[in-house]
Formats: C-alpha cells, structure tokens, sequence
C-alpha cells in the first residue's frame, strides 16, 4: 500500500511548475509510463477536477490514488505529493519568526516582487483562456469591481456569486460533453455522504467558532483557523493563484499574520515544488495567536485541503449527468471569468500597497518582471535570484555604496 505513497513522494520532490506542470507529471507517471488509466480517462479526470472549486492538480491526485487502493490511496496520494512543500514552508515560517530581526529587508522586499510579478504571469494567463469574449470580460470587471468596493471576504463571494449568475444569464453553453470512459468511481452513497459531510463543516464549523468565542475559552482559535481556511477551500475557483485574493482576506484583514509577511511566504511558495496550496502550511505555521508554528501549520494545511477530498468523492459518482446541464456550465464559465477580475482588483490592491510602504520594490518588479516574461525563468529560480539579489544589495548597502 506505501507504494502509493512513495510514487506521489516522488512527484511531491519533483514537480516544479505549477498546476499545469503537474497535470502533465502526472500524465507521464500514471498515464504513459504506469498505465493506471487510458489517456480519454485521464483528460476526464482533469476536465471534472477544472470543474470543481479547490487546487485541481492535487485533486486529481487525490482520484488516481482513489483508483488504486480507495480512501486510504486518496489520503497516500496527497500526503505524499503535499507534504515535501509544506513542511519546507513551515520551516521556512518558523526561520523568518526565529532570525527576522536578521533578515535584511532588501531580501523581503525582493521576495513581495517575485510574489507580484508571478501572479501577474498567473492573471495574464488566466485572462487569455477564461476572458474570451466582450460578455466574458465584461463579468470579470463586474466582479473586480465588486471585490473592490467591498474587499474583505464576503465582497470576494458576493463577487463570485454575481459572475455565476452573470454567466448563467448571458453566456451560451460550450458544445456536447462527450460520454466518459470507464473509471472506477465511489459508490453513490459515498459520494451523498461526502456532500453532506462537505455542507455540514460548512455551517457547522461557524458555529462551533462562535460557541467557544461566546464560552470565553483561550484555546478556541483552532476552530477559527480550521473555519478559515476550510472555508476558502471550499470556494476556490481557477487555480492555486486565486487562493491569494481570500487568504489575505481571511488572515491579514484581522490581524493574525502581517502583509509583509503574507507576501514574503507566497513569494517563497514559488520556490517549493508540489501545489501553491501548501502556502496554507506557511500561514498556520506564522499565525498568531497560537497555535502556531508546527501545530498551526499541519492544522491549516488539513483544513484547506479537506474539502477538496469532500468534493472528489462527492463529483465522481455524479459527473457524468452534472457535466450536461447548460446551466452548470454556463454558471461556471462566469465564475472562472469573475475570478479573473477579483484576483487582478487584489494584485492592483497588493502592487500599491507595496510601492507605498517601500518604494525600493519598484525596480525589483521591473528586472523581475523582464527575467519571467522575456528569459522565460521559472519561478523557483526568481525566487532564488531574488534571495541571492537580496543579500548582495544589503551587503552593498552595509558598506554604504548604496544608499
């Protein structure tokens, strides 16, 4: 059975790129070199895991390791294809709290940049495939809009709602789905209990927050942070980026985790293989209060992947008659488009915020922007060229070449 794990091991060291990359990984592991599956399956397995809201690549994951050995390949699977980034990204946490008084701030300051510019390459990207179309454009700029005049957490879902309904109204249905292949897939009762476990934390774990705020106890954050976090992964659309617009709502609004440092993670979440969502880890891991560190860490990383196991298992049963309703394809077209325009208000929003508070990151985002746009450099190589970038202006500035 720790096959399973070993093989997504493997990946979870090796699998540089982003969500895209990963999709392709897998494809030449399970698809081509282990043939778990036939390649008309396994383009199924992506398009049903796009459809869903939460981090598609590692939800694919979590379904091959269901294919293989059931529940306990789905929990193998992602273990081992999560864990390498996020204990790197805890680590990395707990090293920024332990030495930040020593950390140069030109290393900070470069490490916001190579977070800016890399979701700016994510917006673009996003925006050529999701924005096709005035009616397409037209919702993502409503729900920018929105996001902006409201920008904490409930204006982000008023956001989406809006472009789902949006999409709903005035887009037109792509063309037939083809008829699915055979896969191996949970039962229907599985898939009823995973959705009914799926609305049961959802409203479940508010309440539970609120009754321990009420009883006055000091030791209730945990439910505020498995709440948080299981809440923005249950309303993820479009990919690992789009969880920066509702993470900085959820903890950088209230307090618990500075911007500087919220930038300063994401930016070192380029650098680490496996899904963007293993940011989750570097945020529990420097939250306060506690618990944070370890604890905290391993806590917010469940919390935010936990729906996408609820999801999975609750689709797979159904896709196959959900995938043909218009409406549901409509709708989703427009909430892809709206999360185009929340997540370009946010990157406008995260740009001024940085220039404001340290105009020394302006020529960072100029020479990174030109190193990932024109030469092409992956993202973990900006990241360390910033590190590297970093350390030498401060070491510059010390001896007070530069001012």
């Amino acid at each position: 059975m720790l096959s399973t794990f070993f093989i997504f091991l493997k990946l979870g060291l090796t699998s540089f790129g982003g969500p895209v990359a990963h999709i392709g990984y897998f494809r030449q592991e399970f698809v081509e070199k282990r043939q778990w599956l036939s390649d008309a399956s396994y383009a199924e397995l992506v398009a049903l895991c796009q459809f869903l809201p939460g981090p598609a690549s590692s939800q694919v994951g979590i379904a091959l390791g269901y294919f293989r050995q059931g529940l306990a390949g789905s929990l193998l699977a992602w273990a081992g294809f999560t864990l390498p980034s996020a204990l790197a990204l805890m680590a990395a946490a707990l090293s920024l709290q332990q030495f930040s008084a020593v950390i140069p701030s030109s290393v900070l300051v470069a490490l916001k940049a190579v977070a800016l510019v890399v979701v700016a390459q994510a917006l673009i990207a996003m925006a050529r495939t999701l924005c096709q179309g005035r009616p397409k454009t037209a919702i993502a700029l409503a729900a920018a809009a929105l996001s902006w005049w409201q920008p904490d957490l409930m204006g982000q879902l008023l956001a989406m709602g809006l472009a789902g309904v949006l999409g709903y109204s005035f887009l037109k249905p792509p063309t037939e789905p083809k008829p699915l292949g055979p896969l191996r897939v949970p039962s229907r009762q599985l898939g009823v209990m995973a959705f009914a476990g799926l609305v049961l934390c959802l409203f479940g774990l508010p309440l539970l927050e609120r009754a321990l705020s009420l009883a006055g106890t000091h030791n209730g954050f945990w439910a505020t942070e498995i709440n948080l976090f299981f809440r923005t992964g249950s309303l993820v659309f479009g990919g690992g980026h789009v969880v920066l617009p509702l993470l900085q709502s959820a903890v950088v609004g209230p307090g618990y985790v500075s911007n500087e440092v919220f930038l300063s993670g994401y930016g070192l979440a380029q650098a680490v293989p496996g899904p963007l969502f293993s940011f989750a880890a570097f945020l529990g891991a420097s939250m306060n209060p506690s618990p944070t560190g370890w604890a905290g860490g391993m806590i917010c990383l469940g919390a935010v992947f936990a729906p996408s196991f609820f999801l999975v298992m609750g689709a797979l049963p159904f896709w196959e008659k959900l995938r043909r309703y218009p409406a549901a394809q409509t709708a989703l077209a427009g909430i892809n488009a709206g999360v185009v325009g929340l997540l370009g208000a946010v990157l406008v929003k995260q740009t001024h915020a940085a220039l404001s508070t340290h105009l020394g990151v302006l020529p960072w985002l100029a020479l990174l922007a030109v190193l990932l746009f024109k030469f092409k450099w992956p993202a973990w190589l900006l990241v360390l060229g910033a590190i590297v970038g970093g350390l030498i202006q401060a070491q510059v500035q010390s001896q007070g070449l530069l001012s």
